[in-house]
């Protein structure tokens, strides 16, 4: 399959092509081929670690939203079993930007939600770009009360640039839609936990991000806008993307550092966008851990705990 590579990611491309060109040399060559590639390997893990350490929140910012970085409906199959889609909002529409339906995560019965950006051009002209409608936001609060009613703890996995801004949208009641989960899901009689596995944009991605727990994919990103959308209103140009990057403070170890987020999802040294199986594996221990732990919390407590943690959100304090 075919890779694509940002341009900083450029002396990992090169170095990959060198090692896949001599791996696919005549092994009866007079050079010991084997040892080579091992010698290669090492190098490119040093460099994909020196340059994944050392990059910006604008790079990072790219990361997030890597051509090849995995959809919600990539994971679905790894971590879970027996999946069945659930369509519509039973109002207007079946927006594509939202999938949600019943599975099994081991012996438990869940309800998923998720983000779906789509691969091709086609399929992300069918998922609006991972941008939801009103009809979307309804479609995924008409599941957590499905969830609500049957028992079953909800799971959410946020990949959105924002909510989707279209005039059709507002006129359908954008903003309520929005608000009305926000508040529906700081309310629900069940455990909620919510990942953010690419981009966190604004209110779309709250649509469906609050709960018990929230957890980043370690180069995922969480802010109320696009560093390119900030460069644009602030600077009036894209081109200083990189320093609303840095304002911004997307990335989980600034989230983290404001305790914005209560855990973050280790990749495989290639990010998630090299390494899927591994991903899903790392993302899938998180999830298990998480709702093991808030199963086991009774659910008046459990809902007093997410009160407090939501109206703690954003406290801070002032040196005199």
């Amino acid at each position: 399959m075919a890779r694509s590579y940002l341009e900083f990611e450029r002396p990992i491309a090169e170095m990959t092509a060198k090692i896949d060109e001599l791996s696919q040399m005549d092994s009866h060559s007079d050079v010991d081929i084997a040892e080579e590639v091992v010698r290669l390997n090492k190098k490119r893990d040093q460099l994909i670690e020196q340059i994944y350490s050392k990059a910006t929140r604008g790079q990072i910012a790219q990361l997030s939203r890597h051509p090849d970085r995995p959809d919600f409906l990539d994971y679905v199959p790894l971590i879970f079993d027996d999946f069945q889609e659930l369509h519509g909002d039973r109002a207007f529409a079946d927006d594509g930007a939202i999938v949600g339906g019943i599975a099994r995560f081991g012996a438990r019965s869940v309800m998923l939600v998720g983000h779906q950006k789509g691969k091709d051009t086609k399929e992300k002209l069918k998922r609006n770009f991972g941008m939801a409608r009103p009809e979307g936001y309804r479609k995924a609060l008409r599941l957590f009360h499905l969830a609500e009613r049957f028992d079953m703890p909800v799971l959410t996995f946020i990949n959105t640039p924002g909510a989707w801004p279209g005039i059709d949208a507002e006129e359908r009641g954008q903003s309520e839609a929005i608000a009305r989960n926000l508040m529906e899901l700081a309310v629900l009689k069940v455990p909620v936990i919510c990942s953010i596995i690419g981009e966190g944009g604004s209110g779309g991605a709250l649509a469906i991000g609050v709960g018990d727990r929230l957890y980043m994919q370690q180069f995922s990103t969480y802010s109320v806008i696009s560093p390119e959308g900030c460069a644009a209103i602030l600077w009036r140009d894209r081109a200083f993307a990189d320093k609303a990057a840095e304002a911004l403070k997307p990335t989980v170890a600034d989230l983290q550092s404001l305790n914005l987020i209560d855990g973050i999802i280790p990749e495989p040294k290639d990010g998630a966008h090299r390494d899927l199986e591994a991903a899903a594996g790392m993302l899938s221990d998180v999830l298990d851990k998480a709702l093991n732990e808030v199963l086991s919390i009774p659910l008046p407590e459990l809902l007093e705990q997410r009160e407090k943690r939501l109206r703690n959100l954003g406290v801070f304090t002032e040196e005199t």
